[in-house]
């Protein structure tokens, strides 16, 4: 329970609001880094011709695979973070959305790198 709870108290409310909106951030989240990871595979899948004056094949690589790896260090920390503070019954949206949002970020950063390792 939380600190400064006493038995016999009633339990301190939850918000429905920040249920569902911690929630809805959440199933975002995990949708967002499985599509990155179908267009992540594909992008590479489909890199037929890569000209070695403009075009890192290796760079690509990594690129698309860090991007991924940090993006699902950052969705486990946040939905961790997220679902402990809504068992604790404390307000928790601001970190599902903090988590969508830095997911984004990252990926966006991903895509940027891609972009300059296939000489794009």
């Amino acid at each position: 329970m939380p600190p400064g709870w006493q038995p016999g108290w009633p339990p301190p409310q939850r918000s429905g609001a920040d249920i569902a909106v911690s929630v809805v951030m959440m199933v975002l989240t995990v949708l967002l880094l499985a599509g990155s990871g179908f267009m992540g595979l594909m992008s590479l899948a489909f890199l037929d011709y890569c000209p070695p004056q403009r075009c890192s094949v290796s760079g690509a690589v990594n690129s698309v695979v860090g991007a991924l790896a940090v993006a699902l260090f950052v969705a486990f920390g946040g939905m961790l973070l997220t679902v402990i503070r809504l068992a604790t019954r404390k307000t928790a949206w601001p970190f599902a959305v903090g988590t969508l949002g830095a997911c984004i970020g990252v990926l966006f950063c991903g895509a940027v790198a891609y972009s300059i390792s296939v000489g794009g």
